[in-house]
């Protein structure tokens, strides 16, 4: 899958001044960066847990979740090179804000969270494309390795969520898109792989 599909998937370009907060924060961007590949594999293990019933889900969360664990070790392996200590910090708004519209009942909730994890890998592919030419050889190179899976996760949650809903789901992408949209591009109190721009970062 190309980044064009990616381009066209998402409402919207991250903003050029989250690019610049980011390379202003590196270390900030990397602690968080290890918090949403850790975030991400326990949202697959999740959901492998509340729907054991469907296989072809357990085999693609089974995968995602192995293969976000291994980016996280491999974020902390960079940071460990550049002794930059690992430590705890709040999450932005972005999944939680987006998880407030998520369905109460089945198979709805599902299919909503699903639609989500499509929309949050097709970001953080789009945030790595874009960051990993203002990025030092190192980081540029493993955040370019990083396209492939992150674009297949982003394939792989939608189409379950197709496959779920047994119907079109383009209406509901779409809401869920338009709240993404508005959390990308307004501005955000502090800087998160996942924020707005921030106008004022410590």
């Amino acid at each position: 899958m190309s980044l064009q599909t990616i381009h066209e998937f998402l409402p919207c370009e991250t903003p050029d001044a989250w690019v610049e907060n980011a390379l202003a924060n590196q270390e900030l961007l990397l602690i968080d960066h290890a918090n949403c590949e850790k975030k991400a594999a326990s949202t697959a293990i999740n959901l492998m847990y509340r729907y054991v019933e469907d296989g072809e889900l357990l085999n693609k969360m089974s995968r995602l979740a192995r293969e976000e664990l291994r980016h996280f070790e491999q974020v902390i392996a960079i940071m460990a090179e550049r002794d930059i200590a690992y430590r705890q910090i709040s999450a932005s708004r972005y999944a939680a804000e987006l998880r407030k519209s998520v369905a109460t009942h089945e198979p709805q909730k599902l299919v909503d969270t699903l639609i989500i994890g499509a929309i949050i890998e097709a970001r953080s592919c789009e945030r790595f494309a874009k960051l990993a030419p203002h990025l030092d050889p190192v980081l540029s190179k493993f955040y370019s390795s990083l396209l492939k899976s992150e674009s297949r996760h982003f394939r792989d949650y939608l189409s379950l969520a197709e496959k779920v809903a047994g119907a079109d789901i383009a209406d509901r992408v779409g809401f869920f898109l338009s709240r993404e949209k508005t959390l990308i591009e307004s501005p955000d109190a502090e800087f998160r792989f996942h924020s707005g721009p921030v106008l004022d970062v410590a």
